[in-house]
């Protein structure tokens, strides 16, 4: 019977209803990639938080198709027989021709089945499928490489297991497979020479030769349509990994990548323009946090401002309620994701707070695993001793506590001058002399295995941002990830993220963006970049980002100083928000999370299945794409109440009066009923397919 469409991808409220229908009774989908049950990067996330969707989609014939990693399985895959007939003839025949193949359940939300490949067992076929790419390609790997060894193995076994599949079908098949990066784009070119009745599809979520070009400090950009890619690619030594990734691009049916900027770079480094861009989404029922997510933020921002009071013990000369919490966090690519200019923004911010005589505070955290071989003992001690302290303090409470009781007792107000004793007050001067500290709270909180060549810590050290009593930005290092069972700053991510006022990203190579669209879900302002595939995708759909807390900064057209002073313009104005401005702003910022729901960003992978079922079968399956002449833009307006962002927040007087703060202009109700009526659809052809930019 044919597959029943699910109403979670309908579209948003105040949408059009989703009404593109493809009969999938006889169509099987194949999903493949490196990173299924197999977390390495970010595409582990698209694909993990996109399950759901596509297997109430597909039901029963969706199978996701990844590497076997034992430790990984025993966590994550429950073992089971295929349910599929003709899957279950393909993987025996296979495992008795020498090659490990399991099938089961991925035990997260959806449940999807996966077909895990191990690559390893089958290494003794690598000579003999290298010298079949060589023949059929011209593409030779070196024996060096290991992950390209991996990606030929894997390769190779996904074809075989396509072609097993069609083979064993009693009927001609409808098989549709979803390749993703290069790492599993090798299959798809063997599906094509071979000429199995496979429908691929190709996704880039960014390609190897951008990344590695602004590595290099190179102006890529403006330069993506003069780079001679084959000699860029092999002074680098990675010209097979880019021929793997460009003859996957070139050999599909329908070639996808994640953002418009995204879809520029393709089209220069790999030679094909996408056919649709599909942005990646989240689950945000997993965010939502209804009406609570304000009481979420306090709770959060309690438990950062603890590991505060201990790690600046001795230098705690600020008021934490007029503390602001800053974060970046992501690989630890000092350029591309924006650390450096960063770092230089908070020095000018750092300047401008002290002349300016502000009474915020600024704390920066950067998230960014490295190299490292334990905690900083100077780190560790200043949580020990705000415990410490915090012990002290509740030992005099429950004495002075009892003796107030008592004197209560009798009918006696009590003689506040006997309330304390000698022990007491010893004890709590003993608890204070233990606050002393010689040294500067760490910028660090671990040993640094290459402490003298680290970027952010020599470039600490070029601005001097060392956390002194006299700065207004403080600064620290976190080069791991956080975990909820750090002795150190015991929370998840996703809860650090709620207890902080400004997620700050200023990418300068970022092909989507999951850090920001995080932000934007649980409520959280965000800095990102014309570069970035969020901060692009926001710009199309917001008519104010701003406004809504999504600042937007411009790397593309600005050089890196006016980049830099404009990042500084948006952390000054930010700091110089009231409370009340904050939390409006938090508002409006949650309401975009329905944009990022893969419920409706979803429908751009279902747009790129049908179109490559309808090119790969077309006696089968018809695809008529929309009239981008008739296209309709959907973005959100520009609120109608003040303050819509920093620059019109601020207080024209030195000091906001009482009045103004207790004004009650702002509904927002009514507001986020407005936002809800003023969004209309935008065909997907006009909004999604990748059209040309001009680049200056």
């Amino acid at each position: 019977m044919p597959l029943a469409r699910s109403l979670s991808i309908t579209s948003l409220s105040g949408l059009e209803e989703w009404d593109e229908e493809f009969d999938l009774e006889d169509a099987v989908l194949f999903e493949i990639a490196w990173e299924v049950a197999n977390k390495v990067g970010g595409i582990y996330t698209v694909i993990q938080t996109k399950a759901r969707l596509t297997a109430e989609e597909w039901g029963e014939n969706y199978f996701l198709v990844g590497p076997y990693v034992e430790s990984n399985v025993r966590t994550q895959v429950e073992l089971i027989e295929p349910t599929n007939p003709a899957l279950k003839r393909a993987i025996d025949k296979m495992n008795s021709s020498g090659c490990k193949v399991y099938f089961g359940r991925w035990l997260i939300e959806g449940s999807p089945y996966v077909v895990l490949i191990d690559v390893a067992f089958t290494a003794w076929n690598l000579d003999k499928w290298k010298k079949e790419l060589w023949d059929n390609f011209s593409i030779g790997v070196p024996w060096f490489d290991r992950e390209a060894n991996d990606a030929v193995l894997f390769g190779f076994l996904t074809a075989w297991l396509l072609g097993e599949y069609a083979a064993q079908c009693e009927e001609p098949p409808h098989i549709l497979a979803h390749f993703h990066e290069w790492l599993a784009g090798l299959g798809l070119a063997l599906c094509r020479q071979r000429q199995l009745p496979v429908a691929t599809i190709f996704t880039t979520h960014a390609t190897l030769l951008g990344r590695y070009l602004c590595a290099g400090s190179v102006d890529f950009y403006n330069n993506l349509a003069d780079f001679n890619v084959d000699k860029e690619a092999g002074d680098r030594q990675i010209y097979h990994r880019y021929c793997l990734e460009r003859t996957a691009a070139r050999c599909a049916h329908v070639f996808t990548t994640v953002s418009q900027i995204t879809a520029v770079e393709a089209e220069h480094l790999l030679k094909r323009k996408p056919d649709i861009i599909t942005p990646n989404g989240l689950n945000v029922k997993k965010f939502s946090a209804m009406h609570e997510f304000q009481n979420l933020h306090a709770q959060s921002k309690n438990r950062i401002q603890e590991f505060i009071r201990g790690h600046f013990y001795g230098h705690l000369d600020f008021n934490l309620d007029k503390c602001l919490f800053l974060f970046i966090a992501g690989r630890y690519e000092f350029s591309n994701k924006g650390a450096d200019i960063f770092l230089e923004a908070l020095a000018r911010l750092n300047y401008l707070l002290r002349v300016n005589h502000s009474d915020v505070t600024v704390v920066a955290f950067f998230i960014m695993p490295a190299r490292t071989n334990n905690f900083n003992v100077e780190t560790l001690k200043g949580q020990a001793v705000r415990k410490q302290l915090w012990d002290t303090a509740q030992t005099v409470k429950e004495r002075f506590g009892k003796k107030l009781y008592e004197s209560l007792l009798v009918g006696q107000l009590p003689d506040v001058s006997k309330m304390l004793d000698k022990d007491d007050f010893t004890m709590m001067k003993r608890a204070i002399f233990a606050t002393q500290r010689q040294c500067q709270p760490p910028i660090c909180t671990h040993n640094m295995l290459e402490d003298s060549n680290d970027p952010i810590l020599t470039c600490i050290r070029r601005i001097g941002l060392f956390n002194s009593s006299a700065d207004r930005v403080k600064v620290i290092f976190h080069p791991e990830f956080l975990s909820s069972t750090s002795p150190l700053l015991p929370m998840d991510y996703e809860e650090f993220v709620r207890g902080c006022h400004l997620g700050v990203f200023p990418s300068y190579y970022e092909p989507w963006g999951y850090t920001p669209a995080e932000c934007t879900v649980m409520g959280i302002p965000s800095i990102s970049t014309n570069l970035s595939g969020f901060g692009c995708f926001m710009e199309e759909h917001i008519a104010d980002p701003s406004a809504y807390g999504i600042y937007i900064l411009d790397r593309r057209y600005r050089g890196v100083d006016e980049s830099c002073n404009q990042l500084t313009s948006y952390l000054f104005q930010f700091c110089q928000q009231s409370r009340r401005a904050r939390i409006i702003q938090r508002n409006r910022t949650e309401r975009l999370s329905d944009l990022l729901d893969w419920r409706y960003l979803g429908r751009y992978y279902i747009s790129a299945r049908h179109m490559a079922l309808a090119k790969a079968f077309p006696d089968t399956y018809f695809y008529q794409p929309h009239d981008s002449e008739t296209a309709q833009g959907f973005r959100y307006p520009r609120p109608a109440s003040v303050p819509p962002s920093p620059s019109l927040s601020r207080h024209s007087s030195p000091r906001q009066s009482e009045a103004e703060e207790d004004d009650d202009r702002y509904d927002e109700d009514a507001e986020a009923e407005k936002d809800r009526l003023n969004i209309r659809q935008k065909p997907i052809s006009d909004t999604f397919r990748a059209g040309p930019i001009e680049l200056d």
